[in-house]
This record gives C-alpha cells, sequence and structure tokens, in this order.
C-alpha cells in the first residue's frame, strides 16, 4: 500500500508554489495570485455578483471582498447597479481588463505545462477533480453550519463574560420585541441587511487561539438559529470557552446545548414580573411563553452549569419594586446582574430612559438583601 504521510505536506506545497509562480509572473500588472481566479471568473462570467464569485471560486465571503476591491482600485473591475433590483451590484471587466486576458491566459497555461512535466496529467485532473468532489461532500459538509446568521462581531471584550478576555458574535433573529432594544436590525432584519460568513468568524477565530480564552454568544435570540449546535461545535473544537446569551424561552435547547459539552456559561435575562412582560417584551397578550422561562430559571438554580441572570432596568418599565420582586423569585441565584439601560440610538422604539447611577446603586443595596451576590453592570459614570 502506498505510504500517504506527505500527502497533506504535498498539497500545501502544491499550493504554495502556484501562488508564489503567480505572484511573481502576475506582478507587472499589480495582481495577486489570490485575485487571479475572481478575475478570471469575472471576465467569463460578466454581469455576476459578489455571491457567485465567493460561492464558484469556493473562498469565504471576506476574502472575495477584499479581492475583488484590491481589482477595482486597480482598474479591473468595475461595478454597476442591477436595474431591477438596486441591492445588488453587478461585477463587470474593464478595459484596461482585456489588454492583460491573453497575457493571464498564457502564464495560466505555462503553468499547467511545468506541472505536467514527465505527468499523465489527464489522470492526475480527474483524479484531483474526484478528491476535490470529496472533500466538499465528505468533509465540508460535516460542518452543516452554512446556513446560521450572524449579524456582527465585537472583537475583543472584557465584559461580556466574566474574569475572561473574549469576542462576542451577534446572531440576527429573535422571537421578542422588546421595545428597548438596542438592536433593532438583529430583530426586525432589514432586506438589504449583510450578514457575516462563519468561515469569516472562524478565520478570526484561529488567529486568535492563545490570545482569546472565549466567544460570547447573543442576538438576537441565539436559540432561534438552528444550525446553533454544529457552529458552537466547531468554536469548542478551536478550544475557546462559550457563554450563551438567552431570554430563557428554549429551555430544551439550551438544556441539550449544555448536555452535548457546547455551553459553559450561560447568561439569562429575566426581563421583567410576570404582569408586565407582554409590555416589557412588545408582545400581544398571553403570547410569551412564562412556563417555558420559569423553567429555564428552575433548571439554571440547580447549578448544572455557570451562569448568571440578569434585567435591563429601563425606568418607564421597572419600578424599584418590581427589581425587588423579580429577585425574590430567584432568590438563591449565583449571580444577579442589573444593567442600566442604554440608549445607542438603534432602539425599536424610542421614548426609554435610564436610573441615573445613584439610583441604580439605591435599588442594588436593597437587592442585596435578598440576593448578596448582586452586582451592578454597564453603568455610565457620568449619570
Amino acid at each position: 500500500m502506498a505510504d500517504h504521510q506527505n500527502f497533506v505536506l504535498n498539497i500545501s506545497v502544491l499550493f504554495r508554489n502556484i501562488q508564489k509562480y503567480f505572484d511573481r509572473m502576475l506582478d507587472p500588472y499589480d495582481i495577486g495570485a489570490g485575485q487571479l481566479l475572481s478575475l478570471i471568473f469575472i471576465h467569463e462570467n460578466e454581469g455576476t455578483t459578489m455571491q457567485e464569485v465567493t460561492r464558484e471560486c469556493e473562498v469565504d465571503k471576506g476574502t472575495t471582498t477584499k479581492g475583488i476591491q484590491r481589482l477595482i482600485d486597480q482598474g479591473y473591475v468595475m461595478t454597476r447597479t442591477d436595474e431591477k433590483d438596486r441591492r445588488i451590484k453587478r461585477l463587470f471587466t474593464t478595459e484596461k481588463t482585456a489588454a492583460v486576458m491573453h497575457d493571464i491566459y498564457e502564464l495560466r497555461g505555462q503553468c499547467l505545462n511545468a506541472l505536467a512535466e514527465g505527468v499523465d496529467f489527464e489522470a492526475f485532473e480527474e483524479t484531483l477533480e474526484k478528491v476535490c468532489e470529496n472533500s466538499r461532500t465528505k468533509l465540508a459538509a460535516e460542518t452543516h453550519y452554512e446556513g446560521i446568521r450572524i449579524g456582527g462581531l465585537q472583537r475583543m471584550t472584557l465584559y461580556d463574560y466574566p474574569d475572561k478576555v473574549a469576542c462576542t458574535v451577534f446572531l440576527a433573529g429573535c422571537n421578542l420585541k422588546c421595545p428597548y432594544c438596542f438592536n433593532r436590525n438583529y430583530v426586525f432584519i432589514p432586506d438589504n441587511f449583510e450578514y457575516i460568513e462563519p468561515e469569516e468568524i472562524f478565520a478570526y477565530l484561529q488567529k486568535r487561539v492563545g490570545r482569546l480564552d472565549a466567544v460570547c454568544i447573543t442576538g438576537g435570540e441565539p436559540l432561534v438559529q438552528r444550525e446553533l449546535e454544529p457552529f458552537l461545535r466547531e468554536i469548542k473544537n478551536l478550544g475557546y470557552l462559550v457563554k450563551l446569551d438567552t431570554n430563557g424561552c428554549y429551555p430544551e435547547r439550551m438544556k441539550n446545548l449544555y448536555e452535548e459539552g457546547l455551553v459553559d456559561y450561560i447568561a439569562l435575562d429575566v426581563k421583567n414580573v410576570p404582569g408586565k412582560y407582554d409590555e416589557t417584551t412588545g408582545m400581544n397578550e398571553g403570547i410569551f411563553p412564562a412556563d417555558a422561562l420559569k423553567e429555564s430559571v428552575r433548571w439554571l438554580l440547580e447549578g448544572h452549569v455557570d451562569y448568571e441572570i440578569r434585567t435591563t432596568v429601563v425606568r418607564e418599565l421597572h419600578t424599584e419594586e418590581d427589581i425587588l420582586a423579580i429577585a425574590g423569585t430567584i432568590r438563591g441565584t449565583k449571580r444577579y446582574c442589573l444593567q442600566q439601560y442604554r440608549d445607542t440610538g438603534d432602539l425599536i422604539q424610542k421614548g426609554f430612559s435610564a436610573y441615573s447611577k445613584k439610583e441604580m446603586i439605591q435599588i442594588l443595596e436593597k437587592v442585596r438583601e435578598i440576593i448578596p451576590t448582586a452586582v451592578l453592570r454597564g453603568i455610565n459614570e457620568e449619570s
């Protein structure tokens, strides 16, 4: 049987040498090897889109965007707005491209001729095509997180995961419509919303292994995402701790993630006392799943996983008595965080305000009579 121990090494050597060849040969045109595939594809498919280039060239969205932007800056590619849908930008090559494409095809042919020397190249190409297809169906297909809706990335935070250096991934989509929510676009997702590709997140995380301790998953409501489990599994495979923010509406999904070893810390929002939940969550009367929230709280209080319970305190929605009543229902909790409301300008509904720092401290002092470990978070020192 053939010795396959150098397979990965050989693939790496082949890739790097081809890349070096094109970087060297394309240098007079101010084009890098990273732009070659995109330029050829656009030249052969005038009017294509960024999404089609990403899919057909099988690279992540971030790499495609950077590569095409360089081609635009160098004058090889231009964009035109689609006449029927102004959200779509179509890509076209320019006269400058037409003047160099003959040379580029010649360079590609010389590369193939050099690689084919002394080799049954036709048979090699057939085999390589089959191997690549296997990689798509047997390797890449194992992820199943391609459909996850990622709205944003905060590259570093010392705030979101207690005692850890973390980044925060924002997932778009939520089952609630809390009027004071400061992530409006993650709830009412605009038609032209641009999601972040999962590969961009993993490329960032791979570079930060050893520098970041954890990844915080927030939203929106992360548990509405069907592909959340495989997405978290990839994060855990990189060695990161995972913190999950949730509104408590999906206790079984939350428990399953813990049982699968995919979450290390859970932050649960208790938004108000039961009689004010409809108003606080922006839902019609009787729709909010109160029993699901009770189950989520009960399970966390049992101490299965490290956790915190938190409430964002809004002057127009919460009285001091409300906060004390909430504290009474979660008596014995490991950590209760009172968060000061903040207006980011991206609110679902305007007209809300925060309690001052002094008022928040006064509320905290009374809450600590019930939950001694209660803390304040996100306090504006100037308030």
